[in-house]
């Protein structure tokens, strides 16, 4: 299968009460069923003349008619793409850049390329670690597309190895900075809180009282914006303990203070608010500090990047706000 294709199926009685996964990779022997439920919750499989369906359990009624996209398959690697790169420091083993907000870190469905993996494959060459997984190779850790940064790759297997221990144990440094919606109650604190999936959307993260993996975040208040009382958004510094997925949105969400921006888990504000905080285009999260032992030379190297210019600007408006 070399290119996009497109399958109508229609239900029958023989299937009628079926997940939709089942009946779908029944009806499609070229598919697996893991593979029918990763198009279903990629959003790639619509009832004909209607919505789009993200439940793979859906059970299916006879005279049903789904409309199945199955993309071209991706190239089996990554290509090199030479793009700028703001790299803060580089030797033979790792590099540490600041990654712009709107940069994928690597490739996967929707974003199969104009990654960072492919613009780290440009300026390394064939030197890049592998260990990473084909399609991840040299990343230790990720952002978020729309969280900006300090990020450490390793440009070989053994540097891989050691980073990611430093990660795994939480044996390093990461400080965030975020605007959020409000302020919190208190200028500084420790929210202690499991964190795993959603329970129904499973392309969300959660605070979870069961089944969630322990996760901790330090943060501290920096400043308010807006009336004392009722503020109208803050910029917070916050602290990893430990490295969970959307740790610090999900963490600032649950004591009340959401990240401006956030699409997944902000919410629409009507206060009398600025334009430019409520249509702020991306979750205004950046990685500020980066600190951890260099795993050939033992120095502790500390690396430090300012807020990004579309949050600075919007710190700098929000001052004058009263």
């Amino acid at each position: 299968m070399d290119e996009a294709q497109r399958h109508i199926v229609t239900v029958d009685q023989s299937a009628s009460g079926e997940r939709l996964d089942r009946a779908l990779a029944a009806a499609l022997p070229a598919l697996t069923r893991s593979r029918v439920k990763a198009l279903i919750e990629s959003r790639r499989v619509a009832l004909a003349d209607g919505p789009t369906v993200e439940e793979p359990s859906r059970k299916v009624k006879t005279g049903e008619r789904y409309v199945v996209d199955v993309p071209a398959p991706e190239a089996a690697t990554p290509q090199a793409q030479a793009m700028d790169l703001d790299i803060l420091y580089e030797d033979a083993d790792l590099l540490v850049l600041d990654k712009p907000a709107g940069l994928v870190v690597h490739p996967a469905p929707g974003n199969p390329d104009n990654t960072l993996v492919n613009a780290l494959l440009a300026h390394c060459g064939d030197s890049l670690s592998g260990i990473g997984g084909v399609r991840r190779p040299g990343i230790v850790h990720r952002l978020d597309k729309d969280t900006s940064g300090v990020m450490v790759v390793a440009k070989n297997d053994a540097t891989h190895q050691a980073l990611s221990k430093l990660f795994s144990v939480h044996d390093l440094t990461r400080i965030y900075k975020a605007l959020v919606w409000g302020a919190p109650k208190a200028k500084a604190g420790t929210i202690e809180a499991a964190i795993g999936r959603h329970p129904v959307d499973r392309k969300r993260m959660a605070v979870r009282q069961k089944g969630g993996r322990q996760a901790t975040t330090e943060y501290w208040l920096e400043k308010r914006f807006g009336p004392p009382l009722t503020p109208l958004a803050s910029l917070v510094g916050a602290k990893l303990g430990t490295g969970r997925t959307h740790q610090v949105r999900v963490h600032l969400a649950h004591i009340g203070c959401p990240v401006v921006g956030d699409p997944v888990y902000g919410r629409r504000r009507n206060s009398p608010a600025p334009d430019s905080l409520k249509s702020f285009g991306r979750q205004a999260l950046h990685a500020a500090v980066l600190e951890f032992r260099h795993p050939g030379t033992g120095k502790v190297m500390k690396f430090a990047s300012e807020l990004p210019q579309d949050m600075a600007r919007l710190v700098a408006e929000l001052n004058s706000v009263k």
